[in-house]
C-alpha cells in the first residue's frame, strides 16, 4: 500500500496557510506599531477630543469601545501621552477622574508591575485590564494576599503584566525563582502616597531594590506626594509632574457637595441610626477610624433591624468576604457599608449618595479620599462629616486646602435614640459586650495617637457618656493611656517604653496596626503611622538608641512552666504529712509508695519522669495494691457476718457473743479460699479419743473434758436442753399443756 500523500489542499496545507497567515498579522502589527511610535512626538495634546485621536492600536481602540470609553478625560488626555513617549508621569487629579485608565493605555503589554495598596484596588485594576485589553494577547496576574500562593507560584514566568500589594509581591521576589525583574520596563505605583508612607516603607524600599534601574515609571493618586525623598527612593528621572486640577478653585470634584456637623462624641451612635433610618433608598458608605468600631456598629446595627441592606468592610475579614462583599454593595442600588481607610483608596462604588465621616480623618490627604467614594465621574453626591467639639480646627485645615463644606444643623426633634435596646443586647449577648469594650479601647487609643493635638484631644472625651452610649454599664480601662500619661507625669520612662521621634512609642511596643490585621503579612491593610505627642520630647541624640530596644515580652506563666521551675529546684512539691496524738508518722498506703523499688525510685527522681523506671514500679506497686484491695474486701465481709449474726442472735433473744468475731474470722477465710469448708471449729478426735501424749499441760486436758461434755450433750439431749429449745419459741409450761392437748384433740378428730 502507498503513503499517503498531501497536497496544499490537505492537512500539511492548511498548517502552512496558518503558520503564513501569523507571520502576516505579525507584520502588520509591526508596521502599526512603527506607524504609532512615529506619531507619539506630533500629537497634540490639546488637539484630542476622543480615544480615536490618540496613537493607540487597533485593538485597544475595539477594547476601548466595547467598554463604552469614549471621551477622555484631562488626566488620561495629558499623561497618556506622556507615558507613550517614554517619560516618567506624576500623576494628580481629583478622585473619580479616570486615574486607573490612564496608566493602563501606556502599558505596552511586556514588562509591567502595577502595585496597589489595597487587595480589592487590584482587583479592580485587574478588571479594568481585562475588558479594555481583551483583543490583545498578553497575560496578566494577580497577586493579592488571600489566594492560593502555590496557585500564584507556577504561572509567574509566563505573564505579562502583574498586578498585586506590596506583602505579596515581596513574598514570590524573595521565596519564587520564577519571578524576576529583569526585563521590567514599566513600574505603576497607584495611590502613589499611600504605597510610599511610613506604613509600606519596609515592603516599597525591598521591592525597589530588586527593580533594574534603567524602567519608566508612573506615579498616580488624587493626593499626589511631592517630597524629594519620596522621589529620590524610586530613581526617577526627569519626572514629568501632571496636575490637571492643581489651579483649579477646589481640589474635590465639582458635584460634591459637603457639610459638618457639630455633635459629641456619646451622640454619634444615636445620629448615625436616626441617618439611616430616615434614608431607606439611599446608598451610604460610613467610614469609621477603627476595625473593632466597624465590627461593633455593624453588629448593633443588623440587631436594630433597619430597612437598609448591611455590608461591613475592614481589615479583619478573610479575603473572600471582602470581595464578596465590596461586589455586593456595588450591585445595590439602597446599601448601607460601614467601612474603615481601607474602601478610601481608588475603590469605585457606583452611584454613593452619601459619605459619612464618623470619625474626623486623619488629615485632609484622609477626608479628600473619603470623599471620593461619591461624586465620580462628573455626578452628584454628598459628604457629611461628624466633629466633635474640640475637633473644630478640622475645619479651618480643609478651608486653607480650598474644600468648601458648609455647617449644618440637625433637629434634636428627628433623633431616635437605640441606647436602651443597646444596652439590652449587650447584657443578653456577652460577644456583643466584648465588641462594645474592643469598640471603646481601640477609639481611643486612635484619637490618643493622633499626630495633631490642635484638633485631636482626647482629654476632652467625655468616656463615660461614650461608654454609655455604646451600651456599656461601666467604662473600660484603657492601660495603654493610664501608662502614657503616668509616665508623662512622673517624668521618667522605662527603658522599653521610652517614646520615640517618630512614634508615642515603638512599634514593636504597641502594635496599634494589629486592629486590621490580616493575612499578608500586615501589608495589604490600611495602616497608621506612629506619630509623636507633644510635651513628650526625647533627646535626639538618644533616638538610635531607642528605637533599636527590643519590645518587652510579656510571658504567660503556665501550671507546666511551675511545674518545670519546682523539678529544678529538686523540691518535693504537694506532700502532706500526718502525726498521731504521739508524734509518729501517719503514713497513708493509697499515697505512699510500698515497695522499696517505688521509694528508691522517688528518692532517685530529680529532673522529669523517667518512663521506663516508672513502667516497673508501677508494676512492683501493683501487686501490693491488689493485696491491700484484699484486705480491705475481708474486713468488710468479716463486718458484715458480725452485724448479720447479731441481728440473728437479737430476734432469738440471746445474749451477744463473745466469740462472734472469732467465728467470723474463719467464715471471711473460708469464703476467700473458696475450695473448701473451714472445718476448724471442730475438736480434735485425737484429744477427744486420749491419743495425745501424757504430758499434756492442764489445759489441754481441760479443753479435752469439755470436748467429751458436749459430744455426749449432742448424743443424748438432757430435759433442760430440751426445756431451754421450748423456752427459744417464747411459750411457758401453761400454754405448752394446751398446745399439746389440742394437738391431741385435733388427732382423735382425725381417726374418727
Amino acid at each position: 500500500m502507498k503513503p499517503k500523500r498531501f497536497d496544499k489542499r490537505g492537512a500539511k496545507g492548511d498548517h502552512l496557510s496558518i503558520v503564513r497567515r501569523k507571520k502576516e498579522l505579525k507584520e502588520l502589527e509591526k508596521r502599526e506599531i512603527a506607524q504609532l511610535t512615529a506619531r507619539y512626538d506630533h500629537v497634540k495634546i490639546d488637539e484630542i477630543q476622543s480615544f480615536a485621536d490618540m496613537p493607540l492600536s487597533q485593538k485597544t481602540q475595539r477594547g476601548l469601545a466595547e467598554c463604552e470609553y469614549f471621551v477622555p478625560t484631562e488626566i488620561q488626555r495629558e499623561s497618556v501621552i506622556l507615558g507613550l513617549r517614554g517619560f516618567d508621569v506624576l500623576g494628580a487629579a481629583k478622585t473619580g477622574s479616570g486615574k486607573t485608565l490612564a496608566f493602563l493605555l501606556t502599558l505596552d503589554g511586556l514588562g509591567a508591575l502595577i502595585i496597589t495598596p489595597t487587595r480589592e484596588l487590584a482587583v479592580q485594576i485587574y478588571q479594568t485590564l481585562v475588558n479594555v485589553g481583551k483583543f490583545h494577547d498578553f497575560s496578566a496576574g494577580l497577586l493579592i494576599g488571600g489566594k492560593e500562593l502555590e496557585f500564584e507560584k507556577d504561572r509567574l514566568d509566563v505573564i505579562n503584566i502583574v498586578i498585586g500589594t506590596p506583602g505579596r509581591l515581596l513574598h514570590h521576589m524573595d521565596q519564587n525563582p520564577l519571578f524576576t525583574c529583569v526585563n521590567l520596563q514599566i513600574l505603576v505605583l497607584d495611590e502613589a502616597d499611600r504605597c510610599l508612607d511610613m506604613g509600606f516603607e519596609r515592603e516599597m524600599n525591598a521591592i525597589i531594590e530588586n527593580l533594574p534601574p534603567t524602567r519608566q515609571t508612573l506615579l498616580f493618586s488624587a493626593t499626589q506626594t511631592k517630597k524629594v525623598k519620596d522621589l529620590g527612593r524610586l530613581s526617577l528621572k526627569d519626572p514629568k509632574y501632571v496636575s490637571v486640577h492643581e489651579h483649579e478653585k477646589y481640589k474635590t470634584p465639582e458635584g460634591l457637595t459637603q457639610s459638618y456637623m457639630m455633635i459629641e462624641q456619646h451622640d454619634k451612635l444615636t445620629m448615625l441610626w436616626s441617618f439611616i433610618k430616615s434614608h431607606p433608598k439611599q446608598k451610604i458608605i460610613i467610614f469609621f477610624a477603627t476595625c473593632n468600631q466597624v465590627k461593633f456598629v455593624f453588629d448593633v446595627v443588623c440587631k436594630l433591624r433597619p430597612y437598609n441592606t448591611l455590608y461591613c468592610l475592614n481589615g479583619k475579614i478573610k479575603q473572600e468576604k471582602r470581595m464578596d462583599t465590596y461586589q455586593s454593595f456595588c450591585r445595590k442600588q439602597h446599601a448601607v457599608l460601614f467601612a474603615t481607610d481601607l474602601a478610601s483608596r481608588g475603590l469605585d462604588f457606583p452611584e454613593v449618595h452619601w459619605v459619612i465621616h464618623a470619625d474626623c480623618p486623619e488629615d485632609v490627604d484622609t477626608y479628600i479620599h473619603r470623599s471620593g467614594r461619591t461624586a465620580r465621574y462628573f455626578k452628584g453626591g454628598e459628604s457629611l462629616l461628624l466633629l466633635n467639639p474640640s475637633e473644630k480646627n478640622f475645619i479651618e485645615m480643609l478651608e486653607t486646602n480650598r474644600i468648601p463644606i458648609t455647617e449644618i444643623k440637625v433637629n434634636p426633634n428627628q433623633l431616635v435614640s437605640p441606647q436602651a435596646k443597646i444596652s439590652a443586647f449587650l447584657a443578653k449577648y456577652p460577644e456583643l459586650k466584648a465588641s462594645a469594650q474592643r469598640a471603646f479601647v481601640s477609639y481611643c487609643k486612635s484619637v490618643f495617637l493622633m499626630k495633631n493635638k490642635s484638633v485631636f484631644d482626647f482629654n476632652s472625651i467625655d468616656t463615660a457618656k461614650f461608654a454609655s452610649s455604646l451600651g456599656l454599664v461601666t467604662t473600660p480601662r484603657v492601660r495603654f493611656i493610664n501608662r502614657a500619661e503616668k509616665s508623662k507625669s512622673d517624668g521618667k520612662t522605662k527603658p522599653h517604653e521610652k517614646i520615640s521621634e517618630n512614634g508615642v512609642k515603638n512599634s514593636d511596643t504597641f502594635h496599634f496596626m494589629s486592629d486590621d490585621d490580616d493575612s499578608d503579612d500586615g501589608v495589604l491593610k490600611m495602616k497608621r503611622v506612629n506619630h509623636k505627642l507633644e510635651e513628650m520630647n526625647i533627646e535626639e541624640e538618644k533616638e538610635e538608641e531607642v528605637l533599636e530596644m527590643p519590645a518587652p515580652k510579656h510571658h504567660v506563666v503556665t501550671k507546666a512552666k511551675i511545674a518545670k521551675r519546682i523539678l529544678k529546684k529538686n523540691i518535693s512539691a504537694n506532700k502532706k504529712v500526718v502525726f498521731d496524738d504521739e508524734g509518729q508518722q501517719i503514713l497513708d498506703r493509697s499515697k505512699v509508695k510500698a515497695t522499696e523499688a517505688g521509694k528508691s525510685y522517688e528518692e532517685a527522681a530529680e529532673c522529669g519522669i523517667n518512663i521506663d523506671e516508672a513502667k516497673k514500679v508501677m508494676l512492683e506497686e501493683d501487686k501490693f495494691d491488689r493485696k491491700l484491695f484484699r484486705e480491705k474486701l475481708k474486713a468488710k465481709r468479716k463486718m458484715n457476718k458480725i452485724k448479720l449474726k447479731e441481728e440473728a442472735r437479737e430476734r432469738r433473744g440471746l445474749p451477744p457473743s463473745d466469740n462472734e468475731a472469732a467465728d467470723s474470722d474463719g467464715d471471711a477465710e473460708s469464703d476467700e479460699s473458696g475450695s473448701e469448708p473451714d472445718l476448724s471449729w471442730l475438736p480434735d478426735p485425737d484429744k477427744v479419743y486420749n491419743r495425745d501424749s501424757d504430758h499434756e499441760n492442764e489445759d489441754s486436758g481441760t479443753e479435752e473434758i469439755d470436748s467429751n461434755v458436749k459430744r455426749r450433750k449432742l448424743e443424748n439431749p438432757s430435759e433442760d436442753e430440751v426445756t431451754s429449745d421450748d423456752e427459744c419459741l417464747g411459750l411457758n409450761k401453761r400454754e405448752q399443756e394446751e398446745l399439746a392437748l389440742k394437738f391431741l384433740s385435733s388427732k382423735k378428730k382425725l381417726s374418727s
